[in-house]
């Protein structure tokens, strides 16, 4: 089988697929090692048999529902390659944005904490919250780095939380794979097994960077029938804090817990950027005020919806005056 037979067999077998050629073009292009260009150049190039079989393999399941980014484990976000199974949610573009809030946040600290010989007067502290893979966090680092030139010293420091073991495993395995600038940059990285901040109890975060689980309790259960196997875990946001449907049906249950949580964590000045649906970023915006945040604002994502709430801790309790 040559590169062109495959494709048209690949095309023809995931022809119930919303994007049959791209399936196809990406599995062939991580069974080959080929890119995009190659492909379309190398199209009479036979494969070997090794190749046909893990090809026919991807395809097959790739018609079972299984993301094309679970079968090549890997999925682009923000410009890098992170490794995926089906511990973590696959990385969505959405999200970048949250990565775009926290950098321009980021900008204006370092801004104000940087003394006339470029030192800090304080590093970052940041916490990943709900960090599944680690894209949100490690990509922060990385643009930090690579795209404005901050020193591995001045770097912030990042906590990466997660309740699953598995989803840590995996955040773990791209911060080895791309946090690779440095030598000691493990040593600026702490990865914690926690029920929200149940074990993170006298940290102090000048960010926190959260995609927590927000999809309501039925709607999880949908999604996930077209053979997606993405974890319930990370979709359902109706879910107590043992893990039990909660009986509610908004996909706030989670988030109802973790905003006064993140309040309690964050420094006076502290900010808070939450990632949730178009259809509870509103109401999670009042549960942002009512916890205190203040200047508190809504973010659309790429299609025009409403989808990321970033909220302040104010430097001084409301009411409260300063002195002479």
């Amino acid at each position: 089988m040559n590169i062109l037979e495959a494709k048209k067999y690949g095309k023809a077998r995931l022809c119930r697929s919303p994007s049959p050629e791209l399936d196809t073009a990406v599995i062939l292009q991580h069974v080959t090692g080929f890119d995009r260009t190659q492909l379309l150049l190398k199209r009479d190039c036979q494969m070997s048999e090794e190749q046909e079989k893990a090809f026919a393999v991807a395809v097959e399941k790739r018609k079972t529902g299984l993301p094309v980014a679970y079968i090549t484990g890997q999925k682009e976000f923000f410009g890098f390659d992170f490794f995926v199974n089906p511990a973590v949610l696959i990385p969505k573009p959405d999200t970048e944005i949250l990565v775009e809030q926290a950098l321009n946040a980021l900008g204006l600290f370092y801004g104000r904490m940087e003394n006339a010989d470029g030192s800090l007067k304080k590093i970052p502290e940041i916490c990943d919250m709900c960090c599944g893979s680690g894209c949100v966090g490690i990509s922060v680092l990385k643009a930090l780095a690579e795209n404005d030139g901050i020193s591995v010293e001045n770097l912030p420091k990042m906590t990466f939380a997660d309740i699953s073991e598995a989803a840590l495993e995996v955040c773990q395995k791209n911060a080895r794979r791309l946090l690779d600038f440095d030598e000691n940059i493990p040593s600026r990285l702490r990865f914690i097994r926690s029920n929200l901040f149940e074990n993170l109890p006298d940290y102090s975060f000048d960010f926190i960077l959260t995609n927590p689980p927000y999809v309501p309790h039925s709607e999880s259960l949908e999604l996930l029938k077209d053979g997606r196997s993405e974890p319930l875990l990370a979709l359902d946001g109706d879910v107590t804090a043992e893990g039990e449907f909660s009986g509610t049906e908004d996909g706030l249950f989670l988030i109802r817990r973790l905003v006064p949580q993140c309040f309690e964590r964050l420094a006076p000045g502290g900010l808070l950027i939450m990632e949730t649906g178009e259809y509870n970023a509103e109401e999670t915006a009042r549960l942002f005020e009512e916890a205190g945040f203040k200047d508190v604002g809504l973010k659309k994502d790429l299609n025009g919806m409403l989808r990321n709430v970033t909220g302040t801790k104010p430097y001084r309790p409301e009411g409260t005056k300063s002195g002479c």
